[in-house]
């Protein structure tokens, strides 16, 4: 990882549109690339798919949505709107930007040759592709946090609170309290859930949690995570579980190893092993499906990338599980989450998440300091 010169990007399609970046984040799927995901990357890829920043060029096929001077945020992944996915509000799998060499869904910023090598948002100037439909105007004279979450984070912890389905009053398990896991419980909480139970092992983490009204479970003090919350509520367990954890969770020790032997085979070989036998940790997954009651759901927001994960499938039939789970469809849920954010309570607590805030020189120490949990970190902003 490095902070280097490389030419400023430019129009290629009539509905791209080149902005300059004002802010952008640090996610916590960019750590994956650090491991797991390793192998698909290349010399000189441009990382990160959390930005915002200024329109500063506009190709015509995109000059009705976009002028140039309006601020904007960018969705992480890439959407013409218009396709039979993007009409059924499945905008994480749009046909017109899937990557079909890769047998993945919608392309993605930064994020590799698995989802289109294209260029990231880790940078002073960005190319948006589809630019007819993706950016979402925003308006001027706020921090940029207040809507720069809006490009990943946010809808990603909206969509997996919308998918566990919690009844009103009901309760609601978050495992794994890093970005999506904080956002998770807050729109729990607002969405009339009675009960909010986060699980981590970082104090900082759990207390901010705690700050918006979850119960903090930490992970050093229990031995059996699902036990536990059945244990909590009522001997049943939550009516639904959030894993915003993904395949790197604690535990897993052999498959941490086998991880990092991956990460030293040459990249095609790994690649092609990682395509057919890649394995994840699956601790919180486990734990998810395990913990919640019968009838209950588990969503995924997490990101997982194995192909030979062993699952406990006779216990999820007989207890009627139903687990749901992909990347977030970012502008399928915008419009219910803009109101928020536009509302000067901030009832989200868009202005209380990010922890420390780093020129973009300095994005290596910021990658490190996210990955190793340091100085209580939670979140990293980039300001170019």
């Amino acid at each position: 990882m490095q902070v280097t010169e490389v030419p400023d990007p430019r129009i290629e399609e009539p509905t791209d549109a080149i902005i300059k970046v004002t802010s952008t984040a640090i996610c916590g799927s960019d750590l994956h690339l650090y491991g797991v995901l390793g192998p698909y990357l290349k010399p000189g890829d441009v990382l990160g798919h959390e930005a915002m920043g200024i329109v500063e060029e506009v190709g015509p096929g995109a000059a009705g949505h976009l002028s140039v001077g309006d601020r904007v945020v960018v969705p992480f992944n890439i959407s013409c709107g218009h396709c039979w996915m993007c009409g059924r509000g499945l905008y994480a799998q749009c046909e017109t930007t899937q990557v079909r060499d890769q047998g993945k869904g919608a392309s993605l910023f930064g994020y590799t040759s698995l989802y289109g090598s294209v260029p990231g948002g880790q940078a002073e100037y960005l190319r948006v592709p589809q630019a007819q439909f993706g950016p979402i105007v925003v308006p001027e004279g706020t921090p940029d946090e207040q809507f720069l979450f809006l490009s990943d984070i946010l809808p990603t912890a909206w969509q997996a609170v919308r998918y566990a389905d919690v009844p009103p009053g009901g309760t609601v398990a978050v495992l794994g309290l890093g970005p999506v896991g904080q956002f998770a419980v807050r729109i729990a909480a607002h969405l009339g859930a009675g009960r909010i139970i986060g699980v981590d092992r970082v104090p900082e983490r759990l207390a901010m949690a705690a700050r918006y009204g979850a119960e903090p479970v930490n992970l050093d003090d229990v031995d059996d995570v699902a036990a536990t919350l059945i244990d909590m509520v009522d001997g049943r367990g939550p009516d639904a579980t959030i894993d915003a954890v993904g395949m790197e969770a604690h535990g897993g020790r052999l498959v941490a190893v086998a991880q990092k032997a991956m990460g030293l085979l040459p990249d095609a070989i790994a690649r092609k092993v990682t395509d057919k036998l890649a394995v994840d940790r699956l601790d919180a997954l486990h734990a998810a499906v395990k913990g919640v009651r019968r009838g209950g759901t588990a969503s995924v927001s997490g990101v997982y990338g194995g192909e030979l994960d062993a699952m406990p499938m006779m216990e999820m039939f007989d207890r009627g599980i139903q687990l749901r789970m992909g990347q977030a469809h970012v502008r399928r849920w915008t419009d219910e989450i803009l109101p928020l954010l536009l509302d000067p309570a901030d009832p989200l607590g868009t202005l209380d998440l990010t922890t420390h805030h780093l020129p973009l020189t300095e994005a290596p120490r910021g990658y490190e300091m996210f990955r190793d949990k340091q100085d209580g970190c939670v979140k990293v902003v980039l300001n170019p």
